[in-house]
């Protein structure tokens, strides 16, 4: 379990029509891994509000942060400069490791998508990175502006439900495509439930390990309170899982879909 830190926000930015990043200043926070989040104190609130990391580095933790009720409000009403406490870091983590690897995002859940794809890069881990949107106000900026490839961020290959940026449908649409092409050996994707689902299937059909990362409202973050509990086939049973606690990274092959 994450330990309770103070920290100071160093940045807000707008990166889309309705996404922030949020840089945080945690000097007592050594390391983060791919795949973990952090969870904010919100004043007022009785639950911390959690959110994946999508980059750290040098103390600096960074977050993205759609604007959806009085937890987000309140996170970006900061001023820089302001403290800010949570707890981190929590949750398990991605397996980095050498395999040519296919990312799939959608919508927010690109976030902790964006840490894990700049780790494999440093590790010259060949990775393609694909992403889904539901028009091209919603496309997340890269907050890696290093790894930006001719303003289209730090994506390889992107679609819109409505096809404003040039390839229209769910990123669903193309994973056919994005497979045949690419040939990974290995899918790790962080994305709503059904979008997670068809990833996770058609990686089983294709022989594909493949990694997820489960979007879903978490309240206590240690487990307790069975809010955000998930099924598992181990073996010939199925047990239950937090996504909180021993999550939110799992092998997509154990999942019950239902």
């Amino acid at each position: 379990m994450g330990k309770n830190n103070q920290g100071t926000i160093k940045d807000i930015q707008k990166i889309s029509e309705e996404v922030y990043s949020v840089k945080i200043y945690a000097p007592t926070v050594d390391e983060i891994l791919p795949g973990q989040y952090i969870s904010i104190l919100c004043e007022g609130l009785t639950f911390r509000r959690p959110f994946s990391v999508s980059d750290f580095d040098n103390h600096i933790i960074t977050v993205l942060i759609k604007k959806r009720g009085k937890g987000t409000e309140y996170i970006l009403s900061r001023k820089v400069g302001s403290s800010i406490e949570f707890s981190a870091p929590l949750g398990n983590v991605f397996s980095v490791e050498n395999k040519k690897t296919l990312l799939i995002g959608a919508g927010i859940g690109a976030a902790p998508l964006f840490y894990l794809n700049k780790k494999l890069k440093e590790l010259k881990v060949k990775t393609f990175f694909a992403a889904g949107f539901l028009s091209k106000d919603d496309i997340i900026v890269t907050p890696h502006p290093t790894l930006s490839r001719k303003g289209r961020g730090e994506y390889d290959f992107v679609s819109t439900d409505d096809g404003s940026n040039g390839n229209k449908g769910s990123i669903c649409d193309y994973l056919e495509k994005l497979i045949a092409e690419f040939k990974p050996e290995k899918i790790v994707s962080c994305a709503p439930r059904p979008v997670l689902k068809i990833v996770a299937q058609t990686a089983q059909q294709h022989g594909l390990d493949c990694e997820i990362c489960m979007e879903k409202v978490m309240a206590c973050g240690i487990g307790v309170c069975r809010g955000c509990v998930i099924q598992l086939m181990q073996g010939d049973r199925v047990i239950n899982k937090t996504v909180c606690k021993d999550g939110p990274v799992f092998n997509g092959k154990e999942v019950v879909w239902q």
